[in-house]
């Protein structure tokens, strides 16, 4: 359990936590009236009920009351002066939000931190020491691996546009879905249309697959074709 949601059953109070928090910091509640003391008293109750210690937990608590004990003695203490004019309660108010969101964002990042190291240690990474002779290799001694005509020629290569690659080889692929959305754009504007008039210079695959598209709207009912002559012109129209 987080401090945060730690039941406290005090004299001004009772709830969780981090709703006493809450009205301390509006000043609905004066932090003078609350027993700091009690709060330590339940928490470790809670500690030694639970039989474990959560660091991380601990941790939060600490710093909230610490930074309650700091505002509460500021409230209580007197003070010089010069000092009353430093930080007067509702300036301390927000140093003391200030500081539970400061604490809150590095709490955060280390969760996101840790997460990530648990990540890391799934994965085991090679490491190899250099080859002896490249431990202590001095300039003087370098050789030569490569040709240097060689690495201009792969450089300029790499710089070179590419020819335009041949595509003659691939066929045309042609959607009868797409077919069908151009014969019915075809007949809502028309209404009627000559089919070699309007497919004539479209390639044979193209005309094959509107045929059959063709084909598809006469079952639905959607079109209809009349050709008066053998091999003369098909006029389609809306069925």
């Amino acid at each position: 359990m987080r401090p945060a949601e730690l039941d406290l059953d005090l004299d001004v109070f009772a709830g969780p936590f981090d709703l006493l928090m809450a009205v301390v910091l509006r000043e609905e509640i004066s932090l003078a009236e609350v027993s700091l003391g009690e709060i330590v008293l339940a928490y470790l109750e809670h500690l030694e009920s639970s039989g474990e210690l959560d660091l991380d937990s601990a941790t939060e608590f600490l710093v909230l009351i610490a930074s309650l004990l700091e505002l509460k003695s500021r409230l209580l203490l007197p003070a010089g002066e010069e000092e009353k004019l430093e930080l007067g309660p509702e300036e301390a108010a927000d140093e003391l939000l200030a500081r539970m969101l400061e604490y809150r964002r590095y709490r955060e990042a280390a969760i996101h931190l840790s997460g990530l190291f648990a990540d890391g240690r799934r994965y085991t990474y090679r490491a190899a020491p250099l080859p002896p002779e490249l431990r202590r290799a001095s300039l003087d001694a370098a050789t030569q691996v490569y040709d240097p005509t060689r690495l201009a020629e792969a450089l300029g290569d790499l710089l070179r546009i590419p020819p335009e690659p041949d595509t003659s080889h691939i066929r045309p692929t042609v959607s009868l879905e797409r077919r069908l959305d151009v014969l019915r754009e075809l007949l809502s504007r028309r209404g009627r249309f000559d089919f070699d008039e309007v497919f004539a210079d479209e390639d044979r695959l193209t005309q094959a697959v509107t045929l059959f598209a063709l084909l598809e709207m006469h079952k639905r009912g959607e079109a209809t074709w009349k050709q008066k002559d053998l091999f003369g012109p098909i006029e389609v129209e809306v069925q």
